[in-house]
This record gives C-alpha cells, sequence and structure tokens, in this order.
C-alpha cells in the first residue's frame, strides 16, 4: 500500500445542524491510499456527521475535503463512481431476493463487478434465492457489505458493519476487510467495538464532542496510557504495607475491595519489584493480572479526563464503547448524542 498516497484529506471541518448545535468542530486527518482508518467515540462524538460530509451527502460549514483529488459534494459525479458505502441499515426491499437486490443495485453502479462475486465474498451465495425479509440481522449487514463493493470501489466507507454479526461472521468480515486493504481500496470504517478497530485499523482517531481527542495507529494512541498491574492483598496487608509505590514507578492506583490496581509507565521495573518483594516476604499475590495499556484504555482514559472522572472502571474486550459514569458499566453517552441524532 502506498499511504503516503492521501486519498482523503480533511481540514478544519465543521458541520452545524439547526439550532447551532456544532457536530463537528474543526478536525484535520488525511487517510492514505490502501489503509484502514477508524473513526471511534462516544455517541454524539460526530462520526456519522463526519462520515456523511466525506460521502458527499452535505455540504461542511467549515473547513475543505479531498477524496480521490475532489471535493465530494461540489464534484460528486467524479466521485461516487469511485467509492462504496456501507450504511448502519440497508433499508432495502423485503420481498426481493438477495441475488434480486444485488442485480437491482448493479443497475444503480457504475463499473458494477459479477454479483456472483460480490455475494460470494460476503458468504452469501447459499442465500442467494432467500427473501431479504427471511434474512438474520447479520445475515442482512453481509448483504449491504457484498453491494456495498458491488461496484469495486476504490474508496470503501464502512458504518459500524459489523453490528448484528456473531463472532464467526464478524471475523469474517475482518478478513474480507483486510483483503480489500491488501488489494488497494482504502476504507473508512466507524465502530463501536474497540477490539474491532484494534484488529483491523492502520490507523485511528477518537473524537470526543466533535473534535479529535487522539489520533495514530493503535499502538501509538494506547502508548499514551499506563500499564496495569492488579493483584489481590495479601490478608491482612494494607496498601501501605507494600513496597513504597513511587519507587516501583508506580504513578497511581485504585483499591476495590481487596484487589488493588496499579498504573505505570515502567512496567517491567513496577511488576520485577512486587514480584521480588513477594518472594522475599514468603507471600503470593492472588489473581495477579500484569498488562500493557490497551485502545480500551485509552479510549476509558480520554472519556475519564473529558468527564472529570478518575475512578472509571472498564469494559469488556468485546463491548460497546458505553457510558463511564452513573448510568453504568455498558451504558451510553448521550450528551451531544441526542443532539445530533435529534438534529440528523
Amino acid at each position: 500500500m502506498n499511504t503516503n498516497e492521501h486519498v482523503i484529506e480533511v481540514t478544519g471541518l465543521r458541520r452545524v445542524y439547526g439550532g447551532g448545535f456544532e457536530a463537528v468542530r474543526g478536525i484535520s486527518f488525511h487517510v492514505g491510499r490502501g489503509e484502514i482508518f477508524a473513526l471511534l467515540g462516544t455517541n454524539g462524538a460526530g462520526k456519522t456527521s463526519t462520515v456523511e460530509l466525506l460521502e458527499g451527502l452535505a455540504r461542511p460549514d467549515g473547513g475543505r475535503i479531498s477524496v480521490l483529488g475532489h471535493d465530494p459534494y461540489t464534484e460528486r459525479a467524479a466521485v461516487r463512481p469511485r467509492t462504496g458505502v456501507m450504511l448502519q441499515e440497508g433499508g432495502f426491499p423485503s420481498e426481493l431476493t438477495v441475488a434480486e437486490t444485488a442485480r437491482m443495485w448493479a443497475g444503480c453502479v457504475s463499473g458494477a463487478g459479477p454479483v456472483g462475486r460480490a455475494l460470494a465474498l460476503a458468504g452469501l451465495t447459499a442465500r442467494a434465492d432467500v427473501r431479504v425479509k427471511q434474512l438474520s440481522g447479520g445475515e442482512r449487514r453481509r448483504l449491504d457489505l457484498a453491494l456495498a463493493v458491488l461496484g469495486e470501489p476504490e474508496v470503501l466507507f464502512l458504518d459500524e458493519p459489523s453490528t448484528g454479526l456473531d463472532a464467526e461472521g464478524r471475523r469474517d468480515t475482518w478478513e474480507l476487510v483486510r483483503a480489500l486493504r491488501d488489494a488497494g481500496t482504502t476504507v473508512l470504517l466507524t465502530t463501536h467495538y474497540l477490539e474491532e478497530a484494534e484488529n483491523l485499523a492502520d490507523r485511528l482517531a477518537i473524537l470526543h464532542k466533535g473534535r479529535i481527542a487522539a489520533a495514530g495507529t493503535p499502538a501509538e494512541v494506547t502508548a499514551a496510557q499506563p500499564s496495569r498491574i492488579a493483584f489481590e492483598l495479601p490478608e491482612g496487608y494494607l496498601p501501605g504495607d507494600l513496597p513504597p509505590l513511587d519507587e516501583l514507578g508506580v504513578c497511581g492506583h485504585e483499591l476495590d475491595g481487596r484487589v488493588i490496581r496499579l498504573r505505570t509507565r515502567q512496567l517491567q521495573r513496577a511488576a520485577t519489584g512486587l514480584l521480588v518483594w513477594a518472594q522475599r516476604t514468603g507471600l503470593e499475590l492472588r489473581r495477579l493480572d500484569v498488562r500493557s495499556a490497551s485502545l480500551e484504555e485509552a479510549f476509558l482514559g480520554i472519556a475519564r479526563e473529558a468527564s472529570g472522572d478518575t475512578a472509571a472502571g472498564g469494559i469488556g474486550e468485546n463491548r460497546e464503547i458505553g457510558e463511564i459514569g452513573e448510568n453504568g458499566e455498558n451504558g451510553e453517552i448521550g450528551d451531544a448524542g441526542e443532539a445530533e441524532e435529534a438534529a440528523a
């Protein structure tokens, strides 16, 4: 892939809805040819608004967009035949079969490839004669993906591509997206699944309230967060009985019942010091968990900084990005989201 060639360029992008709600607040980024770029963010962060502008569905209220060297709104005729779009919900006629739907769509796409090949890529060959209304939710998502790649696009926009898929279907979709990338297709996707972004994206940007809070490769974004060591305090021990945490390179800690969680930017030094101390004192550190920062923790760190909540907990590896706070571990962040959805 040639990521030095910027297929998508965004500079100072803004989008304002009626009533003055600013969903996108001057963001800038670029996507290279043959690159998978992920946009992450809480509900209302501005992901969908940004993608709609990139697709040429609306005129920006400020800034500049270039897709394949053209303005996707004012030069839509030059851009649309070279792009593929997978929306969150396709909305195709329910009475048509899968094959009929694909043939209908092929008639609307410039340079459409063979229908059978697109269905095979999405694993729908055996369901070609089934009506759309009889498909499962995951199968409908695969049909959406098949139609998005029917025109063999140079740029592919994927809005929540694995929503509704089971674990096997999600990984099949990832393999297809990687194969498209390896063949030279540029992919921009939005997702609520942190595991999906960490597995797929070459680079990513985390949006929060219309601004980019962090950007880079997954490794670069996670490197900004401290690693973690967690274990159960031995019976009769308190945090103050541990070796001096600052001497171990620990930059913070939390206590949850008998489990203590240490944060450090010097993981080897901190882990070695704790294990040596435990060995010398003849203690067993039960439920010991030592790990580098993950994309999940980077996202949660950004959300904590924005909310001022320094004691926020984590979410599961494959759960959706949720609110950190009183609404529960896996709730939705709704601050700007409700306004954006209502305005849209």
